[in-house]
This record gives structure tokens, sequence and C-alpha cells, in this order.
């Protein structure tokens, strides 16, 4: 991934972040790295941990951000959430969210789907 792709990258997580905390989420770990697998996001709302996938596009040309999260990148994300809740003891509540951003408007288009996968 290209240093522009990676600071784009960077910028929608940190949208995402803002958009979270402004509506009362608690950020646990950001870029959250178990053997292949990352999580954008980990935060906790209520009894509820969320493991949130952040997507972003340009625009709207090709599909929308959301489309872009393939079965494997799911896959990945379900282990590595599995190994994040065995490694802090967590028994309660999980879900898995995506925060889906489109650019081609100003501001930003953001999109919070949750339960997404």
């Amino acid at each position: 991934m290209g240093r522009h792709n990676r600071a784009v990258g960077f910028d929608a997580e940190e949208e995402a972040v803002q958009f979270l905390r402004a509506n009362h989420y608690e950020i646990l770990d950001r870029n959250w790295r178990w053997k292949r697998s990352e999580i954008d996001i980990i935060a906790r709302i209520g009894d509820e941990l969320v493991f949130i996938e952040v997507k972003s596009r340009k625009n709207a040309a090709f599909g929308y951000p959301e489309e872009f999260l393939s079965e494997a990148q799911e896959e990945r994300i379900y282990w590595a959430a599995e190994a994040y809740c065995e490694q802090i003891g967590w028994q309660g509540n999980v879900r898995f969210d995506i925060i889906a951003i489109l650019q081609s408007d100003f501001p930003n288009h953001l999109e919070h789907l949750e339960d997404a996968f």
C-alpha cells in the first residue's frame, strides 16, 4: 500500500473514531493485530464489545465502501476478535460493525452499519 493510500486510510479511521466518540463509544484499541489480521477499531458501548472495520472510497463508481469486505477478511476479523476477547477475558456480548465513508461529497458521507457481519 502506498503512502497516499495509508494516509487516506488513517484519515478515514480518524473520522470514524471521532464519530464513535461523539456517539458515546469508548475506544479501546486501534489497528490491533493478531497474526495476519488487523482490526481497525475496537470499542465498547454499554455491555457490548464492538469490532469495527473502516472502509472508504473516493466515489461509488465501482461500488459502495461496505461492499469491499471479503469473506476472507471477515473470517480473519472473527479469529482476531476471538483472540482479543480471550486476551482481555471478555465474556460479554460482541458485535461486528462497518463504518463506510464515501469521500465524494463534502463533508464525507459516513454510514455506521451495526451488526454488519
